[in-house]
């Protein structure tokens, strides 16, 4: 077992070489490789522990991280110049590993990143339903994990991951896993968490949800009584639990 890290800024982890997408990778985050058969590679993702396969090329030496990104988006530029052509568009909560400060941009092997779009490795953000309203109207994409594209799970984990609070990839992972399950009838409050089956959405205030859904296909709010009722009459079921972090 070996340990490399991301270098592309969005990666499809792979149920099986070829096969259909599970979930995603941000530049810089690290994985264990397991096996390399034919220009794949079998990994499991430091950050969450979701196995899968990404194409080798994906994959570059193990790097120490500096900072992370927590702007909704970023670019990184070819110099320390927000007028200097862009390389890449990076995701909130990819890592990147700076050389140094110059100008106000970060320098890295990847190119110039504004210092204000990152924080060190190390500190975290303290409200993960502010993090996931940075995400409003990204499309809705199944697996998905970036600024670009975003499901119900990857919306979650994007928050409490920001926040220091381990958390799955997959939302029934996250509903065994996260926080306290509360009894029926208890009022709901912001940052609580709802579940159907297939399904979980962050409770943005009393009557408000903020999720990623296929109904709109992508982050938005909805009132909590019309999802509540819309995901049962199309046939998706009823709320299966309400959890407070």
């Amino acid at each position: 077992m070996t340990q490399h890290r991301i270098i592309q800024p969005v990666v499809d982890l792979m149920r099986s070489p070829d096969g259909p997408r599970d979930r995603q990778l941000l530049y810089g985050e690290t994985v264990a490789v397991t096996d390399t058969v034919e220009g794949w590679s079998r990994i499991t993702s430091d950050k969450d522990g979701y196995p899968g396969w990404v194409r080798s090329g994906q994959l570059g030496p193990d790097t120490p991280a500096t900072h992370w990104i927590t702007a909704p988006a970023t670019h990184a530029y070819t110099q320390a110049d927000m007028k200097s052509p862009d390389i890449a568009s990076l995701s909130f909560g990819g890592k990147i590993a700076a050389r140094s400060e110059v100008n106000g941009f970060l320098e890295t092997e990847l190119g110039f990143i504004p210092a204000v779009h990152a924080k060190p490795i190390g500190v975290t953000l303290t409200d993960p339903v502010a993090v996931a309203e940075l995400f409003l109207g990204t499309p809705y994409l199944w697996g998905g994990n970036s600024r670009s594209g975003l499901d119900c799970s990857g919306l979650v984990q994007a928050g409490l991951l920001a926040c220091g609070m381990p958390c799955p990839g997959d939302s029934g992972d996250q509903e065994r896993a996260v926080g306290q399950t509360l009894p029926d009838g208890t009022p709901p409050q912001r940052g609580d968490l709802l579940f159907w089956k297939g399904h979980v959405a962050w409770v943005y205030a009393e009557d408000m949800l903020l999720h990623a859904n296929a109904f709109h296909m992508d982050v938005t709010f909805e009132p909590m009584a019309q999802a509540i009722a819309r995901i049962k009459d199309q046939g998706d079921g009823p709320v299966t639990s309400h959890k407070r972090l």
